[in-house]
């Protein structure tokens, strides 16, 4: 059976900040010069920002760039920063550190405290307004190129397929939607993406990327708690002195404060679990005062690119180009992206539009990259370059280096750090890395992941083709169950691996795809590289409210 096919313009993979802000873009742009461009985006996503989960702060810098009447429109940025609080924790107690030592990257004045997907929900509005093709629920499958290898768009994911691959009874063929130009914005390791990296091998002047799983968890809180636009970060306590990581509790309008947990990782203990982490967090007096009477109502976990300029690859290639987060674009010294995002988003829509203007297709943009070179953005990529570098030789030392990376150098020193070893190497064998007591979790502020994923709305038809895909099956006994206690059942935050026995304790792994938040870490994080994520149908996964 042949794929129908669907022509434009431009095709644009993902409906999060980078790729409603390139669609954005092109139609402006269109009208301004009075030219005509058909603009496609796809999600997979059930509806705009249903998969969209992030802290967030945001910087209006871009968007403000982008839509200059964003206030007046009705962008739901409602809860100004009205006071930054940074703490180091031990156990029981809290350092606070004085806002006059903080180096720059980490004040809020003059930004929000926001839902992401609410704010894209709202960007998706704009871009139907102005005559951008939005398609939710379908999932970007597969890469099409043309003779010659440039990108000449992507397949949608196939729909109603049965587990063994044949077709069911309301099978549906995925189309082929084809481009001049096509943008991928798929978020952190994007499925794609990560094949375009590979393909035309993005990545060979570039560090490796390094990355973390940021938690989260959307409270009602007491009104008397409740502190509209106050700004909560801190580090040290539940991890240790050598492990990246570091907590945060935003609070929002309508008594609602969003808490959550990023774990960086490049961790060497198996035995680790980001999830239980973030759970152990919450229980910080200075944490709990602010949810204990309060109520949790969504919990989500997303992977995030922490690299920095140092692991950016190159961008763009014949046919295409890569933006926001599925490039690696978010500055991690300042736990923000989305500004990133819509920043990166414009900058390729502006070089693609210069380029259909010319009667050009399926070549590099490469006017794109040069833009961003040029850009705010670089200088703030730049000046925040050694953060994670310096950060991953401990809590310590890494936060005074950086310091006086910030404080003396205003980020300019005359060194850049770099990353050597990707985060999957990083693991260190099981029995040589102590065991985790984690405390059983009490229903009222700490819960096991199954209640969670409950929270989190995920729904996957659970007769199709396994979306977390196993290179080797004999791979996660053979090796990971036995030199690193299989610690997929913990880097996942949703219990989609489990290490199961039959009546005379046979182990095999069982994969719960149907719990699957589309984190994306077990892809990264899996020590064999072995786990591989692809889209499963679309439309399914998590549907977030208000993260």
């Amino acid at each position: 059976m042949q794929r129908e096919s669907m022509e434009f313009d431009v095709v644009i993979v993902g409906g999060g900040p980078a790729g409603l802000a390139a669609a954005i873009r092109l139609k402006q742009l269109a009208t301004e010069k009075g030219s005509e461009f058909t603009v496609c985006l796809i999600e997979k996503g059930a509806e705009i920002g249903a998969h969209i989960l992030s802290g967030a702060v945001m910087d209006p810098r871009a968007l403000s760039e982008l839509l200059p009447n964003w206030k007046e429109d009705g962008a739901p940025l409602n809860a100004p920063v009205c006071e930054d609080r940074f703490f180091i924790f031990s156990e029981n107690s809290a350092t606070r550190i004085p806002n006059s030592l903080l180096p720059a990257c980490f004040h809020n004045e003059g930004n929000y405290v926001i839902s992401l997907g609410n704010v894209c929900r709202w960007l998706g509005e704009q871009a139907e307004a102005l005559g951008v093709e939005i398609y939710p629920g379908f999932a970007g499958a597969e890469v099409l190129h043309d003779e010659h290898g440039a990108v000449r768009g992507v397949a949608t994911g196939d729909m109603g397929r049965l587990r063994d691959g044949t077709e069911g009874p309301n099978f549906q063929m995925g189309m082929e939607l084809l481009g001049k130009y096509t943008l991928f914005a798929e978020g952190c390791r994007g499925h794609l993406g990560k094949q375009l990296i590979e393909k035309f091998n993005l990545d060979r002047d570039a560090d490796p990327q390094t990355y973390g799983i940021g938690l989260k968890e959307l409270w009602d809180v007491q009104p008397d708690k409740h502190i509209p636009g106050l700004v909560v970060h801190s580090g040290g306590w539940p991890m240790d002195a050598a492990t990246y990581g570091g907590g945060f509790l935003y609070h929002l309008e309508n008594n609602q404060v969003a808490v959550g947990f990023v774990v960086g990782l490049g961790y060497e203990n198996p035995h680790l679990s980001p999830y239980e982490e973030f759970q152990r967090f919450k229980t910080h007096p200075e944490i709990r005062k602010f949810l204990e009477g309060g109520k949790r109502v969504a919990y989500g976990a997303r992977a995030l690119t922490a690299g920095g300029l140092q692991s950016l690859p190159k961008t763009v290639f014949p046919g295409g180009a890569l933006i926001g987060d599925d490039a690696g674009f978010l500055n991690a010294a300042r736990i923000k992206g989305s500004h990133c995002a819509i920043k990166t988003g414009a900058l390729a829509a502006e070089a693609c539009f210069d380029a259909l203007q010319a009667g050009r297709q399926l070549d590099e943009l490469h006017a794109y990259p040069e833009a961003f070179r040029n850009s705010w953005l670089y200088e703030e990529l730049h000046a925040a370059r050694n953060f994670k570098p310096w950060m991953a030789k401990g809590l310590k030392l890494g936060s005074l280096m950086f310091g006086i990376d910030q404080m003396l150098f205003r980020g300019k020193a005359p060194w850049t750090l770099h990353h050597t070893t990707p985060d999957h190497a990083k693991l260190k064998p099981a029995a040589d890395c102590p065991k985790i007591d984690y405390p059983k979790a009490d229903g009222v502020l700490t819960f096991d992941r199954l209640s969670s994923v409950f929270l989190s709305s995920t729904n996957h038809e659970e007769d199709q083709p396994c979306h977390l895909q196993l290179k080797d099956a004999t791979v996660p006994l053979r090796v990971n169950l036995a030199t690193y206690d299989a610690p997929e059942q913990r880097f996942c935050p949703a219990g989609v691996y489990e290490i199961v026995g039959d009546d005379v304790g046979n182990p095999r792994l069982q994969i719960n795809a149907q719990n699957c938040v589309h984190c994306k870490t077990c892809d990264i994080k899996d020590p064999t590289q072995n786990i591989n994520w692809v889209v499963p149908q679309g439309g399914e996964g998590p549907t977030y409210p208000n993260m």
